[in-house]
Formats: C-alpha cells, sequence, structure tokens
C-alpha cells in the first residue's frame, strides 16, 4: 500500500482549506499531507495535526518537516481519534470513500464494504473533538452513497451544506461544510457525551448519549457517582403531532413520584432526557422466564396501571403495549412513552392490560399459568364500574397455576 498521492478529490477540499484554515486544525488520513502544509500557510491557523495510521505517511510526513524547518506542524500516528488529544476548530477529512472491490484491499481507497463505513466511524468519534463552534471539510463521492451519508450526518446530529461538487471520470465529488447543530450543541453544554441515534418512532428520535460526572449529574441523580446512560426524544420536524414532547415531560415528571416510568432527567424545547431503560421488551422476556417470575411481574404491572387510574392518567398504549414495556435485568417492568397521555375521569389502564393478558393466554398457558379469560373480563367490567383496588386483587387470583 502506497501512499495516497493528491488528485481531483485532494485539490477540490484543498481550495477551502486555505480559507477556513484557523486555530486547531486537524487532518485526518493525512496521506502525502497535503492538507495540513496548506493549512499552515493560512495565518489564521495556530497549530495543525496531521493525522495517519500508515506508518509509512508518518516518516514521509515527519522527514519533510524536518528537512524544511516547518513550523506549527505535528504528525501524529492514530486509527480515526485513537491517538488525537483535544478539540480543533477545523476537521478535515478526505476519507478512502470507495465501495470494496471483491479481493482487493487498500485502506488508501476502500472505505469498507459499502464504501461509507469509515466515514461512519468517524463521525461517531467526532464530536468531542470539535469545538462548539466547529467546523469540518468532508469529501466523499457518489459511489458513496450520497443518502446513507447524509443519513449518517443526520443521525449524529450534524447539520451540513454542500460547498461544491465536481465531476470526474465515472462519479461526482461532493464537499461538505459540517457543524454541529444547536441541538447537539445544547446538549454537549448540558453534560451529554458520545451523542448517538437509536431508534425511530412515529413521532420523535430516540438518542442515547452519556451524561457527565459534573454539575448536571449531581443535580439531577445526585447519588450517582459513575456516568449514566441517558436516552434523548427528539421532536421530528415534520411530526404533525403538537405538544408530544411537552406533554411526555409533563406526565412524566407526574408519574415519577409513584415509581413509574423512565427516570425524567431535563428537557428543552423540543426534547427530553430520561435515564435510558437496559432491558429487553415484555413479549422476549416471557419467552425465558418461568410462572413464578411471570406473576411476579403480572402483579407489579397491574399496580401500575391501578395507580395510573388513581391519578386519572390514560396512557393509551397499554392494550398493545409490546413496544411500551421494558422489563429489566432485575424483573422491573418499567412503562416507557408517555406522549399519548391525558388526563380523563375513566382512565382504562387497567382494563386495557387486563385485554393485553387475555391476548397472551396461549403463552402463558405453556408456563402453566392459566387464564380464564370469561372471568377476567367479567372483573374488568366489574372494576370500570367501580375502580375498586380489591378487584384488582381478586383478579390477580384468577392467574393460578395448573
Amino acid at each position: 500500500m502506497g501512499i495516497y498521492e493528491p488528485s481531483e478529490d485532494s485539490y477540490l477540499i484543498q481550495k477551502y482549506v486555505r480559507e477556513l484554515a484557523l486555530g486547531r486544525v486537524l487532518d485526518m488520513g493525512t496521506g502525502s499531507g497535503i492538507q495540513a502544509l496548506t493549512a499552515i500557510t493560512n495565518p489564521n491557523a495556530q497549530f495543525v495535526i496531521a493525522a495517519d495510521m500508515d506508518p509509512s505517511v508518518i516518516t514521509a510526513l515527519e522527514k519533510k518537516i524536518q528537512e524544511q524547518k516547518i513550523r506549527k506542524l505535528q504528525v501524529v500516528h492514530s486509527n480515526l481519534f485513537s491517538n488525537i488529544k483535544g478539540k480543533f476548530n477545523l476537521i478535515i477529512f478526505n476519507p478512502p470513500y470507495l465501495p470494496q472491490d471483491k479481493g482487493i484491499e487498500d485502506q488508501a481507497l476502500y472505505g469498507g464494504k459499502k464504501g461509507w463505513e469509515l466515514s461512519e466511524k468517524f463521525f461517531q468519534q467526532a464530536s468531542p473533538h470539535l469545538f462548539p463552534d466547529g467546523k469540518i471539510l468532508f469529501l466523499f463521492s457518489s459511489l458513496t452513497n450520497k443518502k446513507k451519508i447524509d443519513e449518517i450526518l443526520s443521525h449524529h446530529l450534524f447539520q451540513f451544506r454542500e460547498l461544491e461538487r465536481e465531476k470526474v471520470a465515472f462519479e461526482e465529488l461532493y464537499l461538505y461544510l459540517i457543524e454541529k447543530t444547536p441541538l447537539l450543541r445544547e446538549l454537549e453544554k448540558k453534560g451529554l457525551q458520545e451523542v448517538v441515534y437509536f431508534t425511530h418512532g412515529k413521532r420523535g428520535d430516540i438518542y442515547t448519549a452519556h451524561l457527565d460526572q459534573n454539575q448536571f449529574i449531581k443535580k439531577y441523580i445526585p447519588q450517582t457517582k459513575n456516568n449514566i446512560k441517558v436516552a434523548i426524544k427528539v421532536e421530528r420536524n415534520e411530526s404533525t403531532a403538537e405538544n408530544r414532547i411537552e406533554n411526555e415531560i409533563k406526565w412524566l415528571q407526574v408519574v415519577n413520584q409513584k415509581g413509574i416510568g423512565p427516570k425524567y432527567l431535563f428537557h428543552g424545547d423540543n426534547y427530553v432526557v430520561y435515564k435510558f431503560v437496559e432491558g429487553i421488551f415484555i413479549e422476549d422476556w416471557l419467552e425465558s422466564h418461568e410462572k413464578k417470575e411471570i406473576m411476579t411481574l403480572l402483579q407489579e404491572l397491574l399496580q401500575q396501571c391501578f395507580s395510573l387510574d388513581q391519578l386519572k392518567i390514560n396512557k393509551e398504549e397499554l392494550h398493545h403495549p409490546f413496544k411500551h414495556i421494558i422489563i429489566t435485568a432485575h424483573n422491573h417492568p418499567v412503562l416507557i412513552d408517555f406522549e399519548r397521555c391525558a388526563q380523563t375521569d375513566k382512565p382504562k389502564n387497567v382494563t386495557q392490560l387486563l385485554e393485553f393478558f387475555c391476548r397472551l393466554e396461549p403463552a402463558l398457558k405453556e408456563k402453566g399459568i392459566m387464564v380464564d379469560k370469561e372471568m377476567v373480563r367479567k372483573w374488568a367490567k366489574e372494576y370500570k364500574e367501580t375502580g375498586q383496588k380489591d378487584i384488582v386483587q381478586q383478579i390477580i387470583a384468577l392467574f393460578h397455576s395448573s
């Protein structure tokens, strides 16, 4: 594997390096060193680090620095950010971006099996090394899959604009100027690190992060000494449901007082942060547990739903809660997703959950738990009319061993 020599892509990005280099600059995957050497010519650039994982690149560039007595430039052997310290005002990344050809391995050309894998790893690691107002110059090819690159950036809460594109041979080159979104800057300011996309909900996106051990973690979870994993639910711009995040913030704080739901931490205009719930969905949990544990779980779920009924809150999703109940490693059920909660004089949490139990009859029967659906529905109807707690206890007694 040889050092990647400057080509059309190098010269395209070089034009903007001359203009944008300032403060602390990092040239990631420096190769020939063309971008790092260009960056130091800008008087606004105070210090430049040229990083590469290829030892021959390091040797060649260090030799050039010594021979030409170049100042303001340091060469670092690093696999992406593995040996990089500190933050930067500008990060330059002209990565290998071609999809892998069968039987050919060349780190200077190929960015992974599909071309974008290396770029994804870069953006997973980049934010902690970028000042809040820092910028990334990033170049890739139409062969890399532009839609996937845009998705990766969005999932890591980066915003971007296309500076220029250029057609060469059988591909088109794209040059992006990338920055942190205002949301990412706000989250990091509040002590959240390693913010990464987790899943896509109906009305919002879920990200995970770690809450740093600083004033924020001490404020929200005083007894915790270590960093904790959190979930961030962010309202999507295209969501047609108004005030869903606002509604979740309101009710999550209310139900937390009864020990229900994930622990609320803090919120902003269009997001809410709560402690991440480690566990599995209830349907998967039932497959791997026995009747004694299941009976205890059903009782605890009924108690939580009764508490919601007492608060005169209707959660809505409990008639089909497969994705709305997570069971922790300690077999504790946690209700999630309170964005559709509403105040009502006729809450349906217990009755909806009981109907769910009836639909689980085949799975429960395999575990030796018999569900008399006729009796359950009879008691559910009576509970609906009276709301008495002792009826819930009688319902629990209907779940018995065969």
